[in-house]
């Protein structure tokens, strides 16, 4: 089945991010001059301004910041719902948006918000890959 989700669209500041990403990575851009990590890609530093970017490999780990229940959705999404979508505390800082996966839409009671999650990877085609993050076992 094809992959019928929007796919964000790539450029040269981008592509150590798909890269990564089509190695089950995920990278992230950080300042040298702040060493401040900062999501989403971009050419200058927002905290510093510097543009003194490199990119490190992440952890894959973060944290559920906050989360809400998408109940009406359009394209590829729309026979998904509900899904929920959340903002994940990066374990390296800054936050990311996502599809939250391992949770229940219909019981959004049952997520916890600090709730650890590692993130995974959708195959959309051969070279795009797309990071979601799903709560993590607890160990």
């Amino acid at each position: 089945m094809a992959y019928d989700k929007p796919i964000p669209p790539k450029g040269l500041h981008t592509q150590p991010f798909w890269d990564g990403a089509k190695e089950g990575k995920l990278m992230l851009p950080r300042c040298t001059s702040c060493n401040r990590v900062h999501w989403y890609p971009r050419l200058i530093c927002p905290f510093c301004h510097a543009t003194e970017i490199e990119w490190i490999e992440a952890s894959g780990e973060g944290r559920i910041h906050t989360f809400a229940v998408q109940h009406r959705a359009f394209g590829g999404w729309a026979k998904e719902v509900p899904y929920v979508t959340a903002y994940i505390d990066l374990a390296e800082g800054d936050r990311m948006l996502t599809v939250l996966r391992g949770v229940d839409a219909e019981r959004p009671e049952t997520i916890e918000i600090g709730g650890l999650v590692r993130v995974e990877f959708d195959e959309a085609d051969e070279d795009t890959h797309i990071p979601f993050w799903r709560v993590a076992e607890a160990s």
